[in-house]
């Protein structure tokens, strides 16, 4: 199941490279559109694929314990 997800997570990242790429083009009004919509959506479904793959978040403390700013305040 862990391998489907990677593939699918590269096949976005891979989609949105290559729209990001074509939108640096001389497009269309219309085509840009499209590919802006397009990319919009891989970008959810990547965000999507990835919160359900990798459920655990990590955050920084603004303050670590071993900073220079902690170890002043002790």
């Amino acid at each position: 199941m862990l391998d489907e997800d990677l593939a699918r997570i590269r096949a976005h990242r891979n989609n949105i490279h290559r729209y990001r790429r074509l939108l640096r083009t001389k497009l269309s009004e219309l085509e840009r559109q499209f590919i802006e919509r397009r990319l919009a959506e891989e970008k959810a479904s990547l965000e999507s694929l990835a919160t359900k793959t990798f459920p655990v978040a990590f955050t920084v403390p603004n303050n670590p314990v071993g900073s220079v700013e902690a170890r002043a305040e002790l």
